[in-house]
């Protein structure tokens, strides 16, 4: 029993003690109780304690003020995209392009009837009758003066026999084609109109990779037109991607899908920097990388479309190779700067003015050559007649070499669209691209093609028909439009023409010679 109660009093004992252990611990060991009024020392401590903690971190009047400024910040970079784009949609375009295949109806009964003795009465008919089938396209342009001249991709026009365009309030306009420029794809067309809305031309060599950008166009279909879509320049000076002779393209993260091609890359102050022309995609659509025509090089080719209607470019007559680290060592050099010369053609304008192989141009005219690719297109941005100052590196020797340029041989007008047929005699002729040529079974062939004869024409009397080849005009043969141009712009009203055409029969082709009077 006494043992019991000696384990009572211990137990009570030990309550005693936790509680009076949790009274210190609740109270952090301070021994001295507060009331709500206390003004104690130790209290006013522990508040001048929280005050300075607090120092460290904003209030939360502090923050707010802070996520205002914030929030206003976006709202103004907000209101520049909105002004950016109000003031760019206006002078984007869609523009919508049409190749027509024509082909001969033949009965496929032909060969049963035939092989029973019987003859389709309706077989001649159905000869001449012609199907029609139309391949359309989709793209953006940009409108780049008052008057309604418009820059997009070449891609975007060529082989067309149709071009509309479509601007932002709806009005259609029909098309016609300036010159296009299949190595730096660039193409400029025109519509008629006044007081157009036009595109502010910024400076595409000041662009930093970093920048925000905007692309405006018409993706995929009509429906979308003036498609905004934002990013920045990723990078710059993109060649050897595959997509053209001359590339210098901005790299954007700016969304561009099929039909954006030839619309506006644009940066904050609504100046045109690029014709966006390209993506690379796995699978169709938009994947993070788009490409764009810087607009200085774009400018250079409207101009020379607008002023010619092709393009001309300087030619040196060498080839250029790149220099790597390892070529750098073997030829002497510093760095792996320049473009080294693999070989210079005879009677070029590098061959005169002594240009060797294993030659490195380190400059043209003072500025420096990054690579082989920077060579070409410094060469190209020269006319032909330019004189041009190459600072090379010779057999451990710095040379400077002055070098007058000449027309690359392969600079030629090229062949026009329908829109830059010609239409005397009451026929219209094109020129005989390949894919005409392979409409028309004329693969092999050289000359100008029949397009349209007017009804109750003399050449219509006299057999001539769309589909025919024009190849010679007054015994001289004729290969484009504007040969053809030459020799009958020098006939007088009432002189006789003699035309020599090959027509596509069933049995192959035939030669045929027609005369036709000039009006008078």
């Amino acid at each position: 029993m006494a043992i019991s109660k000696r384990n009572s009093l211990l137990l009570v004992l030990a309550i005693f003690l936790g509680v009076i252990a949790g009274l210190i611990i609740s109270a952090n060991f301070d021994f001295i109780f507060k009331g709500f009024a206390s003004n104690n020392k130790p209290f006013e401590n522990k508040i001048t304690a929280t005050n300075n903690i607090n120092d460290n971190y904003a209030s939360t009047s502090d923050v707010s003020e802070s996520k205002n400024e914030n929030f206003d910040e976006l709202l103004q970079l907000e209101k520049a995209y909105i002004q950016v784009a109000e003031q760019v949609k206006p002078w984007v375009v869609t523009i919508t392009s049409a190749k027509i295949y024509r082909y001969r109806y033949q009965n496929p009964f032909e060969d049963f009837f035939d092989f029973f003795g019987y003859r389709d009465r309706r077989r001649d008919q159905d000869d001449n009758r012609e199907r029609e089938f139309r391949q359309e396209g989709l793209g953006s342009g940009v409108i780049v003066s008052r008057d309604g001249y418009i820059l997009t991709n070449n891609h975007v026009v060529q082989e067309a026999d149709e071009i509309r365009v479509i601007t932002m309030d709806k009005k259609e306009y029909e098309a016609k084609l300036i010159g296009r420029d299949e190595k730096t794809d660039v193409a400029v067309v025109k519509i008629d109109g006044e007081s157009l809305p036009y595109a502010k031309l910024g400076n595409s060599d000041k662009i930093r990779v970093g920048q925000i950008v905007m692309a405006i166009g018409n993706p995929f279909r009509q429906e979308l037109q003036q498609t905004v879509t934002e990013g920045i320049i990723s990078a710059k000076g993109r060649s050897n991607i595959g997509l053209s002779a001359y590339e210098d393209f901005i790299q954007t993260t700016a969304a561009i899908n099929p039909g954006n091609s030839g619309g506006a890359l644009v940066n904050l102050k609504s100046e045109l920097i690029g014709v966006n022309t390209a993506i690379v995609s796995r699978s169709g659509g938009f994947n993070g990388i788009g490409f764009a025509i810087p607009i200085n090089m774009a400018k250079r080719v409207m101009e020379m479309l607008i002023d010619k209607g092709y393009v001309v470019r300087g030619y040196l007559g060498v080839v250029p190779q790149p220099i790597d680290e390892e070529m750098a060592q073997a030829l002497g050099l510093d760095d792996s700067h320049g473009a080294l010369i693999a070989s210079v053609e005879k009677g070029t304008p590098a061959y005169k003015a002594g240009l060797k192989e294993q030659d490195v141009v380190l400059e043209i005219d003072g500025r420096k050559v990054i690579d082989d690719t920077d060579f070409r297109l410094r060469v190209a941005e020269y006319n032909p007649g330019d004189k041009v100052g190459l600072k090379i590196f010779r057999n451990g020797e710095i040379r400077n070499i002055t070098v007058t340029l000449t027309e690359r041989p392969d600079d030629q007008p090229p062949q026009r669209l329908s829109e830059k047929e010609t239409e005397k005699l009451g026929i219209k002729v094109t020129n005989l691209t390949s894919d005409r040529a392979d409409r028309y079974g004329f693969e092999d062939e050289e000359g100008v093609l029949v397009v349209d004869v007017k009804q109750n024409s003399s050449a219509w009397r006299k057999g001539v028909r769309e589909g025919d080849l024009i190849t010679s005009v007054n015994r001289k043969p004729v290969s484009n439009v504007r040969e053809y141009d030459q020799v009958i712009d020098k006939l007088e009203p009432g002189d006789v023409v003699l035309l020599r055409l090959k027509k596509r029969l069933r049995d192959g082709i035939s030669t045929f010679y027609v005369t036709i009077r000039l009006p008078k």
